[in-house]
């Protein structure tokens, strides 16, 4: 049953994104990066270098502190975010099929998970993220954002941007803590019962967020609980029915899924990482082009 609910983001997503035919009419080759509005030119060549890209032969963007902070303020630290950007990505779109590499150096604190996440609608792509020195990553982070909408020519909504780097924050929090795998299967899970919490107090939500966490064998702090209670509401806000609606017409894909438990199982940690991570920005989609 936990394969189940795990599975069922990735597979509603997937019958709502053949409604977008914006997103899914990406050409495969679009390549664009975006670098830190603090780097000098000699740090640049650097950055380039590590993308494999001869500057000038793609669209460049350009992310600064402020737009860090539009994003990302309140939800991940002052500290991560710092006084400067200087954090650079690469986003190169793939032929269908080829799924999703992210390749990071010098990144400390943003997982390639953050970074898949973040990029919601684009299935296949290649992912490089650097700096010329360790950074936390927050930039690059925040450069997703504009290298989706370049790319995509979709302006996304702000809300369900400032939704996604809540969760993106809490989640990263919470791996620090608990691991990568059981934080985001803790959040994923909670994301299926958005239509219940809706009408649970406070109080019966942290009750349902601890019952969950011990099914994966976890203990939460009390800020940790406060800190999916804030998730949760701030979730609430955003369509929650457009996914639920599609469960009847998926089941016998679900039924698919589950008979190929064994050998996802199978798979290394790090697979397992990315499936739960595709999962995740799928959902996303789901929130951005909300009506």
């Amino acid at each position: 049953m936990k394969f189940l609910k795990r599975a069922l983001p990735i597979v509603l997503a997937v019958c709502l994104l053949a409604s977008l035919g914006a997103v899914s009419a990406i050409d495969a080759g679009e390549t664009r990066t975006v670098i830190g509005a603090d780097l000098t030119d000699d740090q640049i060549k650097t950055v380039y270098k590590t993308f494999g890209i001869e500057r000038g032969s793609v669209k460049e963007l350009t992310v600064t502190n402020k737009d860090e902070r539009q994003y990302l303020s309140g939800v991940i630290s002052d500290e991560q975010i710092g006084t400067k950007s200087i954090s650079c990505i690469s986003i190169e779109v793939l032929d269908a099929g080829k799924g999703m590499t992210v390749d990071t150096s010098h990144i400390t604190y943003c997982t390639s998970q953050m970074y898949i996440s973040a990029l919601a609608g684009i299935t296949d792509a290649k992912i490089t993220v650097t700096a010329p020195f360790d950074v936390s990553g927050t930039a690059a982070l925040t450069g997703v954002y504009k290298a989706y909408e370049d790319i995509t020519g979709t302006k996304l909504d702000e809300t369900a941007k400032a939704v996604s780097s809540q969760e993106l924050a809490t989640t990263a929090e919470l791996a620090q803590a608990i691991g990568d795998y059981d934080s985001v299967e803790i959040v994923n899970e909670l994301k299926l019962i958005l239509n219940e919490t809706k009408d649970m107090t406070d109080a019966e939500l942290r009750a349902k967020i601890k019952e969950i966490a011990a099914e994966y064998d976890v203990t939460l702090t009390d800020d940790q609980m406060t800190q999916l209670v804030n998730l949760c509401r701030s979730l609430e806000k955003l369509d929650t029915n457009a996914l639920l609606s599609k469960v009847h017409a998926v089941q016998d894909t679900l039924k698919q899924l589950a008979g190929a438990k064994d050998k996802i199982a199978s798979f290394t940690g790090k697979v397992k990482d990315v499936i739960t991570a595709i999962g995740d920005f799928f959902d996303r989609v789901i929130a951005l082009f909300r009506k």
